[in-house]
């Protein structure tokens, strides 16, 4: 049987570059950039005034003068005031560009203004002071955002800030998200006593949203030949088919055939973990992968999370994530030789430690108890008892 690691090696063997396009750059948080972001002129592009106050010649402050006639006012956006003698100042507000003739800004509190005169309250003066100087930050042409960098709000600020109305990013693989069975019925629909609400491909494609990925839901009903033609379709669409259930051993499992019947060479199938050991794998001649995830709620998501979102991030060129590691918070055993996904709770401790509350459900079937976690702790297979205060690698989301 295939085991987890050997499951991820052969799963990110099948990696393909999907181009490139370009967005408008606020369609594109969660995006892969495709080019750098480069700074149009300086930042900031001028001296600029850091608070609310008034600006003066440092020379006069060095010649004991105390008493400035306030010359002009000057808010942000305002082309610079000038003053001609020493003895004046302008009333500057934040964000304003420092006029040429002055070179230091003194804040509101420190100075009392009455009858157009502001009169020194403080002595400790430093020339420059309360400024932001042009290109403290980046000069013209310097590179703000490199090539292979998720789009974060921060990025978003920084492409409106220097003018980039459209960003080229890495195109997303097309995803569709098949789910399959006669006694699935719609969400708006009121089951039978033997039917139950269709919920895993909605549970997909909200992870995938997550990912700016929004990938398209279709339903097979159990037919073989409906099934044969609706994976030839999506093959011939889609760079990726997710499947949820029907690859069992069940009579009116009829997709592993049609799988089969479609040209799609298994990769593996059977991984040795819980949940989510019928896990299979795939891959057809134009590219397309077949993630086909077992139909048990829990086994479908931890799947997602452990092998198809790995998949996607080294697609988009992604820097592999540091491992998160937990501290188990109580004893537990767990017999068969499989790798096991621990359904926990986290928490830190006051050592700073992340603790794993295991929250025990009942089984891969039982959804409802993912509601009440925030991780799996993976559990090696090598052992089957496990210790209060062994460290373990975390599956976070």
């Amino acid at each position: 049987m295939t085991t987890v690691n050997q499951a991820e090696k052969l799963i990110l063997a099948q990696l393909k570059d999907y181009g490139t396009e370009s967005l408008p750059f606020e369609q594109t948080p969660g995006r892969v950039l495709a080019e750098p972001i480069k700074a149009d002129r300086d930042l900031p592009p001028f001296n600029r005034v850091t608070m609310d106050g008034i600006a003066v010649s440092y020379l006069a402050i060095t010649n004991g003068i105390t008493t400035f006639k306030i010359k002009a006012t000057q808010a942000a956006g305002d082309e610079p005031a000038a003053i001609n003698q020493p003895n004046e100042c302008i009333e500057i507000m934040t964000g304003a560009v420092l006029p040429a003739s002055v070179d230091t800004v003194i804040r509101y509190e420190d100075v009392d203004i009455n009858g157009g005169l502001a009169t020194l309250k403080v002595v400790d003066i430093r020339q420059g002071q309360n400024l932001h100087l042009q290109g403290a930050d980046k000069k013209q042409g310097a590179i703000l955002a490199s090539v292979g960098q998720m789009v974060t709000p921060a990025i978003i600020s920084l492409a409106a800030s220097v003018g980039k109305a459209d960003l080229s990013v890495k195109k997303m693989p097309r995803v569709v998200i098949i789910s399959s069975g006669d006694e699935l019925v719609p969400v708006n629909q009121i089951p039978s006593l033997y039917q139950i609400r269709a919920s895993n491909s909605y549970t997909i494609q909200a992870v995938l949203q997550q990912h700016a990925l929004r990938p398209d839901i279709i339903h097979i009903p159990d037919d073989p030949e409906v099934t044969r033609q609706q994976i030839q379709h999506c093959l011939q669409n889609y760079d990726v088919l997710l499947l949820s259930g029907g690859i069992s051993m069940g009579k009116f499992d009829y997709i592993p055939q049609a799988l089969e019947d479609s040209a799609v060479e298994k990769v593996f199938h059977k991984v040795a973990q819980r949940p989510g050991k019928p896990f299979w794998f795939g891959r057809h001649g134009n590219g397309a992968v077949v993630f086909a995830f077992p139909g048990n709620p829990v086994a479908t998501f931890m799947c997602v999370h452990k092998y198809f979102l790995n998949w996607l991030r080294a697609v988009l060129g992604l820097p592999e994530q540091a491992p998160m590691y937990a501290v188990l918070d109580k004893d537990f055993q767990f017999l068969p030789e499989l790798q096991y996904f621990l359904q926990v709770k986290l928490q830190s401790n006051p050592q700073g430690q992340l603790v794993a509350l295991p929250i025990e459900g009942n089984g891969s079937g039982d959804f409802a108890n993912l509601a009440d976690t925030d991780a799996f702790l993976e559990l090696p297979l090598e052992k089957s008892d496990f210790k209060k205060g062994e460290v373990f690698k975390v599956l976070k989301f």
